[in-house]
């Protein structure tokens, strides 16, 4: 079954503008989720709003937003006045720049939307798609939608193009800001750590080869309950013992893969392929 639509667009760049549509990448449902239910009755409860000083609950008509300025002050609008603020929404992706795809780096990735023709714009999708691939660059741009404007790349992928929305630098926390400690290498436990990799490395990632075990064992654990059956906490594994010794764990870590740690200082044996 085709995917469905969550909203259209077009793409803009010079003269040329291109009709777009927007699909998510995501699957809904795909995740276990619980509600709240009154344990009396059965029923789903839901959430209210309450007033902390008198403990009294506020009805929808009665609240508006307000943005805080500093300590449990703020400056209240009324909707048209959140109108104002909001950004004019052409929900038009216009392009600002092409730059090298590999200097937009993984940390300003946000979110990511596949991008398909809309009606009459199939020749010109396509050939952006391909203009892309061909010079290896991406597109960088502004989407303005829903009161916002958001910061996207448009890069081809398979056959097509996918949008990836991006944060801000002002969004981004600093490397800088990361504590990391000084820790001397030994080339004894590099050659180690290279030679664990090469024994448990592949030419590509097969997303086939993972599923969510977790999710697997909730459904099996829910329909046991729907059918009526008694679900225990199933007895915890027991901790395995704590390694200290870098070396040690890392002949440990290849020896439990089935291999036979080289040592220290030794040639690094690659796993065979195939």
């Amino acid at each position: 079954m085709a995917a469905r639509a969550i909203g259209t667009s077009s793409i803009s760049f010079g003269l040329v503008t291109i009709p777009v549509k927007l699909f998510a990448t995501s699957k809904s449902g795909a995740r276990v989720s619980f509600n709240w239910i009154d344990r009396k009755t059965g029923v789903r409860v839901r959430q209210q709003y309450f007033n902390p000083d008198n403990n009294e609950v506020v009805p929808k008509e009665d609240m508006v937003k307000g943005y805080q300025f500093a300590k449990n002050q703020f400056v209240v609008f009324e909707p048209d006045e959140l109108k104002v603020l909001d950004q004019p929404g052409t929900d038009a992706i216009e392009i600002a720049e092409f730059v090298p795809a590999e200097q937009v780096e993984r940390v300003y990735f946000d979110r990511a939307y596949y991008l398909g023709p809309d009606r009459g714009g199939a020749r010109a999708y396509r050939l952006l798609a391909a203009a892309l691939e061909q010079t290896g660059r991406v597109a960088v741009a502004r989407f303005a939608t829903r009161g916002k404007q958001y910061l996207v790349m448009v890069r081809p992928y398979r056959n097509g193009l996918m949008l990836e929305q991006l944060r801000y630098q002002t969004e981004v926390r600093s490397w800088d800001e990361i504590p990391v400690e000084e820790g001397e290498i030994n080339p004894a436990e590099l050659d180690l750590a290279v030679q664990m990799i090469e024994q448990k490395k592949a030419d590509e990632f097969q997303p086939d080869d993972y599923t969510d075990e977790v999710r697997e064992r909730q459904l099996e654990l829910i329909q046991q309950k729907i059918d009526g059956e008694q679900i225990t906490v199933a007895p915890s594994a027991e901790p395995q013992a704590q390694i200290i010794d870098l070396m040690a764990a890392l002949k440990a870590s290849i020896a439990g893969e089935g291999g036979e740690a080289a040592d220290a200082g030794q040639p690094v044996r690659k796993a065979a392929s195939g």
